[in-house]
């Protein structure tokens, strides 16, 4: 009787090579690396900071956390839409506050019936709430060289420019722009739009 000859299958024990071992730590290295670049360019160059309060609803909820860029503006200057972070007064004592730059230096701005005009033309914003309260914005403000005229997104539950002990805020008061928001209760996190 003939013996049946099936087919064997070895397994080969798989060596790793120490070229293998080497290309492995070198990524290890690299992801490392940037992870901590990343980390010092973050804290160095931004500042993370909470929002106080609800005036930038919808865009940023009261103690949502915010990365603010402080570097941009020792090379830009801020523009209409920026979300910035300021102290009023540039006092240190007082919190952060976070609002949205209206109008920029030299730009004219009244609240009449309700709506923010800059330079003659509605600002957009403004256009889905009326205004309940125009504070030191009854009469026309033309702004100075270094100042800015910032609002709250939500504009009738904000503490802005058009409040007394605020005012225009001036250039140097103005710590940097909001470029990303964290996670907030049913909301994900994500880049500050325009």
């Amino acid at each position: 009787m003939a013996r049946r000859k099936g087919l064997t299958f070895y397994q080969k024990k798989k060596k790793i090579s120490a070229a293998l071992m080497r290309e492995i730590w070198s990524y290890i290295f690299l992801i490392t690396a940037t992870i901590l670049v990343a980390f010092v360019l973050v804290f160095s160059v931004g500042m993370k900071t909470s929002v106080i309060g609800v005036s930038m609803e919808p865009a940023l909820y009261n103690g949502q956390e915010i990365l603010v860029n402080r570097f941009v503006y020792k090379l830009l200057s801020p523009k209409a839409g920026d979300v910035v972070v300021f102290l009023p007064g540039g006092n240190q004592n007082s919190h952060y506050y976070v609002k949205r730059i209206a109008a920029e230096p030299g730009d004219t701005v009244v609240i009449r019936e309700g709506l923010l005009y800059v330079n003659g033309v509605p600002y957009t914003k403004s256009e889905l709430d009326k205004i309940a309260d125009p504070g030191i914005l009854e009469n026309e403000l033309t702004l100075e060289k270094d100042e800015y005229f910032v609002i709250g997104d939500n504009i009738n539950n904000s503490e802005d420019s058009r409040s007394g002990n605020i005012g225009p805020v001036k250039a140097d008061s103005i710590i940097g722009k909001v470029w990303f928001h964290m996670a907030a209760a049913g909301s994900g996190m994500g880049f500050i739009d325009r």
